[in-house]
C-alpha cells in the first residue's frame, strides 16, 4: 500500500529528529504536544513508534485513536488492546505506560478537554461511523 509506506516514512522521519532534538523539532503540532509511543506489534512481535498528539492529565497522556477519521482504528490502538503496556518519550524523558480506553465521563471530560486543543478531532468523528476511542496511558506501577 503506498499510503501506509508513505505514513511509515513522514513517522520515521519525525521519530527521527524528535528523539534528536529531544523534542524540540517535531515536538508540537501548532499549541498541541507530541509524545513518541512505542507498541509491540501483535502480529510480528517488533516494536513500532509512532508520533501522536497528546492531552497531559495529571501524571497520565491521554491520545485519541482518530486515524484521521478513517473507518478502521489505527495499528499502534490495535497493538495496545493486543498489548497494553507500552513506552511514551515526552521531550528526552521516557517511560513505561499501560493503556487503558477511557470509557463514560471519563471519556467524555477527555473527549472535551482534547477537542478543545485541537479542534480536528470532532471532524474526524464526524467523518467516521465508529466511536473514536480516547485512550489513556498511565504510567507503569
Amino acid at each position: 500500500m503506498p499510503g501506509r509506506t508513505m505514513m511509515r516514512m513522514i513517522s520515521g522521519t519525525h521519530e527521527f529528529w524528535y528523539r534528536l532534538s529531544g523534542g524540540l523539532i517535531g515536538g508540537r503540532f501548532g499549541r498541541a504536544p507530541i509524545l513518541l509511543l512505542t507498541t509491540t506489534g501483535r502480529k510480528s512481535g517488533r516494536r513500532r513508534t509512532t508520533p501522536l498528539v497528546y492531552l497531559p492529565d495529571g501524571d497520565n497522556m491521554v491520545i485519541i485513536a482518530s486515524n484521521g477519521g478513517a473507518p478502521q482504528h489505527p495499528e499502534w490502538w490495535l497493538n495496545l488492546r493486543a498489548e497494553p503496556k507500552a513506552e511514551v518519550q515526552v521531550g528526552r524523558d521516557v517511560k513505561a505506560v499501560v493503556a487503558e480506553k477511557a470509557d463514560g465521563e471519563e471519556r467524555d471530560r477527555l473527549w472535551r478537554e482534547v477537542v478543545e486543543m485541537y479542534r480536528g478531532y470532532d471532524e474526524y468523528q464526524r467523518s467516521t461511523k465508529r466511536e473514536i476511542p480516547v485512550v489513556v496511558l498511565r504510567p507503569e506501577a
